[in-house]
């Protein structure tokens, strides 16, 4: 049996990268998958290929942005399993790539619009199902980025970067994931770097492959009611903020 053996799992932004591997790696463990994306020829070859090898893999048009998306992938949950018990927010974006003097907040917003609100967005939607869980878990879906601690440490590849959308847009998801773990104790809420992988946000220059990066994603979806909640990990363990 699997980790997630008869879980049911939705995870944003599942259609290529990351997310395709992290919908792949939880229907491996036993999981009913449901994942979206914008993308919607690559969303059906990731889910014809999970089907192919015998995984249960539901994929659906989400856009983090859009409510009425969101409501009608919690309308199909509820139709077609009844509950959630995982909730991976995964989907993002680099955003504007300019100079920090030369970034607005028009550049901002449109990180934010999916690095931050679409994770409340989702979170707010799905919340009433993730109760039906006997053990309902969210993982949110950072960055070193992230990190002032990692930012700051001058041995780190992430202290190199230079930017104001996408490492602030992943400083306020994580303490987004703070308060929801407080507002929600008797879930267990996380949030995860999965390392410098390999993905299109990078241009595939991460020397960790994605497969890796979803470590921690899996270990902390299926972690147990005993499980830490409020927390910031990474593959190796918890993670300085």
């Amino acid at each position: 049996m699997g980790k997630l053996d008869g879980k049911v799992a939705l995870i944003s932004g599942g259609a290529r990268g990351q997310g395709a591997v992290e919908a792949a790696v939880f229907a491996r463990e036993g999981a009913k998958v449901v994942f979206g994306d914008v993308r919607d020829d690559e969303g059906r070859k990731v889910e014809a290929a999970i089907r192919a090898e015998g995984g249960h893999a539901v994929y659906l048009h989400l856009d983090v942005a859009s409510e009425a998306d969101w409501q009608r992938a919690v309308h199909t949950a509820v139709e077609r399993y009844g509950r959630l018990d995982v909730l991976v927010n995964n989907a993002g974006v680099v955003g504007s790539r300019a100079e920090v003097l030369e970034t607005g907040p028009a550049e901002l917003l449109a990180c934010y619009a999916t690095n931050v609100f679409g994770p409340v967005r989702v979170t707010r939607a799905f919340v009433p199902l993730l109760r039906r869980s006997a053990n309902p878990r969210v993982v949110m879906v950072s960055s070193g980025l992230g990190s002032f601690a990692v930012t700051t440490d001058p041995s780190r590849i992430e202290s190199r970067i230079v930017a104001l959308g996408y490492p602030s847009s992943k400083s306020a998801l994580n303490m987004i994931t703070t308060q929801y773990a407080k507002a929600l104790p008797e879930f267990r809420v996380n949030v995860v770097d999965p390392g410098y992988t390999a993905t299109d946000l990078n241009g595939h220059s991460g020397p960790q492959t994605v497969e890796q990066g979803t470590d921690a994603i899996v270990e902390l979806a299926t972690i147990g009611p005993d499980g830490p909640t409020g927390g910031y990990f990474d593959r190796t363990g918890p993670l300085a903020w």
